[in-house]
C-alpha cells in the first residue's frame, strides 16, 4: 500500500491533480490510499500527528504558505517523503532543488511530465519498501528506514524501537514477532530483550556491546558467538 497526498489551493486544480494521480493508478494496478488538502496547514496539522506519506505533492505558492516553508515542514516530518512540486513559478526550481524535491512539474505541462514522475517516484517507494520497517496502528503510519534503527529492546508488552537521529518508537509486539518482520540478517538478538543493528556495532569488549550511539548492551555468550559469525559475515559483505 502507497500513501499519497496532492496539496493545493486552487479546487479545480487539486481535483485535477488527484483525477490524474488516480487514473494512473488503476491504470498500473498500484494500491493507494490518496489524502487532498485544500490547504496546506491542513496537511501540516496531519503531519504534526504523526500521519505517513510516502508521496507528496504540492503546489508552491498558497495563501496561507509557499511550498519552500511547506517543504521543510514536510521534510521535519517525513524525511524519506518524496516531494514533488507541481507550479506555475519556475523561481523556485534551484531552492526545491536545495531541499531535495523530487520533482518540479510545470503545471503546463502536467500531463506530459506527471505520469513519467510517478513511475519513477513509485518505482523508488517499492525499491526502498524491504529496507524499511512499518509500524501501523489504529492512530498512526510510519516507516522507519533499517538503516536508522541502532537497536531494539523489550519494554513490558511493548518493543521500544532506538533510532540514529536518538528517536524512541514503540511498537506493542513482542521481540520476536518484531524480529520476523524486519526480515533482515543485519539485525541479531544479543540477548534475549535486546535486538542490535550489526552496523551499528563499534566494537564488541567482552560481553557488552559498544553501539554507534554510545550505548552499551550486555550479550549473552550463546548470543556472543552467534554474534560474532554474523558480524564477520556481514563486514565480508561490505568492505
Amino acid at each position: 500500500m502507497l500513501y499519497i497526498a496532492i496539496c493545493e489551493d486552487e479546487a479545480s486544480q487539486l481535483a485535477a491533480i488527484r483525477d490524474k494521480v488516480q487514473i494512473y493508478l488503476k491504470e498500473n494496478n498500484i494500491l493507494a490510499e490518496l489524502e487532498a488538502y485544500g490547504r496546506s496547514d491542513l496537511l501540516k496539522y496531519d503531519l504534526q500527528e504523526g500521519k505517513y506519506f510516502d508521496i507528496i505533492l504540492s503546489d508552491i505558492e498558497m495563501p496561507d504558505t509557499d511550498g519552500m516553508k511547506l517543504a521543510k515542514e514536510i521534510r521535519g516530518c517525513l524525511p524519506d517523503a518524496i516531494l514533488i512540486f507541481v507550479t506555475a513559478y519556475l523561481k523556485y526550481a534551484i531552492d526545491a532543488y536545495e531541499l531535495e524535491v523530487f520533482r518540479y512539474i510545470p503545471k503546463s505541462c502536467l500531463d506530459e511530465k506527471l505520469p513519467g514522475a510517478l513511475e519513477i517516484a513509485i518505482k523508488r517507494v517499492q525499491s526502498q519498501a524491504d529496507k524499511s520497517y512499518l509500524i501501523q496502528t489504529a492512530a498512526r503510519i510510519e516507516k522507519i528506514l533499517l538503516k536508522q534503527i541502532v537497536y531494539i529492546q523489550k519494554d513490558g508488552k511493548n518493543a521500544m524501537i532506538i533510532c540514529t537521529d536518538s528517536s524512541v518508537k514503540s511498537v506493542r509486539k513482542s521481540l520476536s514477532d518484531v524480529h520476523k518482520e524486519l526480515n533482515s540478517k543485519d539485525f541479531v538478538f544479543v540477548e534475549r530483550g535486546s535486538i542490535v543493528n550489526i552496523a551499528q556495532i563499534k566494537s564488541i569488549q567482552k560481553e557488552e556491546v559498544l553501539l554507534s550511539n554510545g550505548v552499551r548492551i550486555h550479550a549473552s555468550r550463546p548470543r556472543l558467538e552467534e554474534l560474532k559469525v554474523r558480524m564477520a559475515i556481514y563486514w565480508s559483505e561490505h568492505i
